[in-house]
């Protein structure tokens, strides 16, 4: 496989110029067909204030180190309520960015034109709306808000500001899913019929060790991820990303989701549960099952699309036909040596003949693997900074992915079918 770097990337882009899938489904990407043109001076600089700086933040904030002088931009301050947190984030900044322990202060004393929130989750909406709120552009950490209340008064203050308001969902900038998108809307897996995501690992996921342990009232600000006031576990933290390319796919929301959550591995005082099964029905009658799990890691993580002529595999950047190859003639032999022996079953009579899964390696769907959709992210963050506005639709996939990560975590704990309510639903755009 050949692997694409920056050049072979911006090809790619400007191959799809003009077409209907990137002006419809991923307007965003134009924006490195037409980059704001800004120059090295302090008129075109880009003042970038970071709210939470653990780890998370810390990646952000290494990531926009790693473009800040190619790009103008100049990171002036940065604030965590951990004081190692801000200390680290401080140093890392050789002293130039002011510090702060409280995001306000910060906000209402250093001149910013962009901030990138990267807290915990039940903290996004107010420091998001504030932002919004002063005139500053905002880039916030998946999902948006832990309910469904503060996620539609960050919308609304998004639309009321005329800011610029993204939330962190990267695949939106991998160069593996514009390619996978281009292919998925032109027909190349003919009609989609279902999807299937999962997202397994073998983790505690305890970031702190804290005096008092689980329960304690340190644990649940330090380990939030583990308490339901301040988060839904896996469903927020990691499903978000799924359900956002799902809805991607297929240029819809659900209709509905139902599921089941438990929690039987990890019993040492968390509340979220360690295991989901989620089943969400979309228009058409298709269905993505999803599944997450915290105490195996077999699966790892993966994202499949499946239509009548094709599978994609989107995290393994793999594409397999249904007609696959012709096997080599040995194997061929082999394969039929095999079926004269198992081609009649007696409890399904002598016409039934078991399917075989697809055993080929497939296909590479793109040649990415040394760019970081991460920073791709971040980098038109800036340039839309720059220009003032961003595609609303950009923001409208961050906005329903979030949505309906709080719906699906409704469906698994109650173990009924959820919708989401009328009130919640915003107008898609393609602009």
């Amino acid at each position: 496989m050949t692997h694409m770097n920056r050049k072979g990337f911006l090809e790619l882009v400007s191959s799809l110029a003009g077409t209907t899938v990137l002006a419809s489904q991923m307007p965003w990407f134009g924006i490195f067909n037409n980059p704001s043109g800004a120059g090295n001076g302090p008129s075109d600089r880009v003042r970038v204030g970071f709210i939470g700086v653990g780890s998370r933040g810390h990646t952000l904030m290494l990531n926009v180190q790693d473009f800040q002088d190619r790009m103008n931009v100049d990171i002036v301050a940065v604030c965590d309520n951990w004081p190692e947190h801000k200390e680290r984030a401080e140093r890392l900044t050789n002293g130039k960015a002011e510090s702060f322990l409280d995001y306000r202060e910060m906000l209402e004393k250093v001149p910013m034109d962009a901030v990138i929130i990267a807290t915990p989750l039940h903290e996004h909406a107010q420091m998001t709306i504030d932002a919004l709120n002063l005139g500053i552009h905002v880039f916030v950490e998946k999902a948006m808000a832990r309910t469904l209340d503060d996620t539609r008064a960050m919308y609304d203050a998004y639309i009321e500001s005329g800011k610029v308001m993204l939330v962190g969902h990267q695949r939106l900038f991998s160069p593996v899913y514009l390619k996978s998108m281009d292919m998925i809307h032109n027909g190349h897996l003919g009609s989609i019929t279902m999807m299937r995501g999962w997202w397994t690992r073998n983790r505690e996921w305890v970031f702190y060790d804290v005096p008092g342990g689980r329960g304690s009232e340190l644990d649940r600000r330090r380990n939030w991820r583990l308490y339901w006031d301040y988060s839904a576990g896996q469903i927020t933290e990691l499903g978000s990303h799924h359900f956002q390319i799902a809805n991607w796919v297929l240029g819809a929301e659900p209709l509905s989701v139902t599921g089941s959550g438990s929690l039987n591995f990890f019993k040492d005082g968390r509340e979220v549960h360690d295991n989901f099964s989620l089943v969400f029905k979309y228009p058409g009658g298709i269905h993505f099952s999803y599944d997450v799990l915290q105490s195996n890691m077999h699966n790892g993580m993966g994202f499949q699309v499946l239509g009548n002529t094709g599978t994609m595999e989107l995290e393994a950047n793999r594409m397999f036909e249904e007609d696959p190859p012709k096997p080599p003639a040995i194997r061929t032999m082999l394969h039929n040596i095999e079926s004269s022996i198992f081609d009649t079953v007696p409890i399904g009579g002598a016409t039934w003949v078991p399917d075989e899964a697809v055993t080929y390696g497939g296909e590479y769907i793109s040649g990415d693997y040394e760019l970081n959709e991460t920073q791709l992210y971040l980098e038109g963050f800036v340039e839309f900074v720059r220009k003032g506005q961003a595609p609303r639709k950009l923001t409208d996939e961050g906005y329903n992915a979030s949505t309906w990560s709080l719906v699906a975590e409704q469906a698994s704990r109650t173990g009924g079918m959820q919708t989401l309510p009328e009130k919640y639903k915003i107008k898609n755009y393609s602009i």
